[in-house]
């Protein structure tokens, strides 16, 4: 799940060099059938399992995620990395016991680049675990904690948001809303100087056509 918004303060992790050197892996994008399968339990949280928790957090922060899911990088184990802001957490196996309240979010997907939606989700979730060190956890999340780890167990049952999206949108760079933003504001002055080079009967020609569309909204 990518950062969106004002949740986008996480800067990448830089590659570490030698025997701990870390691993960018490829992204699986929509259409690829292994995220449509349902990630088999991790048996034992070995070095090999410790070694892609490792990968799977630099590929998530260098594509500026929030969260990543194992079948997302081709492996269909239930193994998922979050950071939603607080730092990261390692998640195996990962299951959802608890959960309370509902409430209605944005949400974009590393897998689906370039659409976002929004997605009903619990608003309070319990998750347990292992962690890093095969140790069971219990954690507690709301906000975009919990919305992230929702939607990131749902990618071990094969699930996208998209799926789920009660609306998907094609999302927007920052760049091309600041575009949009000025294009309106300069159409607004032009249309500004127009109406006081021409004087008062241009200015009740404008008011009289927006009369009858005013008149349809009541």
């Amino acid at each position: 799940m990518p950062r969106l918004g004002r949740n986008a303060s996480g800067s990448p992790v830089g590659c570490l060099e030698g025997a701990n050197a870390l691993a960018t892996l490829d992204i699986r994008l929509q259409g690829d059938p292994v995220l449509r399968k349902i990630a088999k339990p991790v048996k034992k949280v070995g070095p090999a399992v410790r070694s892609l928790l490792k990968d799977m957090a630099e590929t998530m922060y260098a594509a500026n995620g929030v969260g990543l899911a194992a079948p997302q990088v081709g492996i269909a184990k239930r193994i998922i990395v979050v950071d939603a802001g607080d730092g990261l957490m390692e998640l195996v196996n990962p299951e959802l016991i608890r959960a309370e309240g509902q409430e209605v979010g944005v949400e974009g997907c590393l897998s689906i680049p370039g659409l976002i939606g929004e997605v009903e989700r619990f608003a309070k979730v319990t998750v347990t675990c292992l962690d890093h060190d095969g140790r069971q956890r219990w954690i507690e999340g709301e906000g975009l904690l919990a919305r992230v780890l929702q939607h990131e167990i749902d990618h071990l049952n094969g699930v996208l948001f998209t799926d789920k999206a009660l609306a998907v949108h094609e999302a927007r760079s920052e760049g091309e809303e600041g575009e949009e933003d000025e294009g309106e504001a300069a159409e607004a002055a032009e249309g500004a100087e127009s109406l006081e080079e021409a004087g008062p009967e241009a200015e009740s020609a404008v008011s009289f056509e927006v009369a009858p569309d005013a008149a349809r909204e009541d």
